[in-house]
């Protein structure tokens, strides 16, 4: 019974954890969206109005220019951490878990 109970527990955490991350990109996106930006230019959390910085900032995180030129529009909501496959070094055959970690390129 305590298990279960504490299984509960964790779960009930998981799940709010995840409802703050949705919550957190949401808010990123709708501001987006609404020509606006938690903080353009030099953050975390927000893609600049100059398409330069962008194309910069994207770069050096790992992205080519076929990857910027053939994202859909609105994907880059400056919330990157890197690009997985080009880090990572994946090769033909390797097996990939995606955890689904949010929003944006991939």
């Amino acid at each position: 019974m305590a298990q279960t109970l504490n299984q509960a527990s964790q779960q009930k955490r998981a799940d709010e954890i995840r409802q703050n991350v949705r919550k957190s990109y949401a808010e990123v996106a709708e501001s987006s969206n609404n020509g606006n930006s938690c903080g353009t230019e030099s953050s975390c959390c927000g893609v600049s109005d100059d398409a330069a910085i962008n194309t910069l900032v994207s770069t050096r995180l790992g992205y080519s220019e076929d990857d910027l030129v053939n994202v859909p529009e609105g994907a880059d909501m400056g919330l990157g951490c890197g690009n997985p496959r080009a880090i990572a070094s994946i090769k033909t055959g390797e097996t990939i878990l995606d955890l689904g970690s949010g929003g944006g390129f991939e």
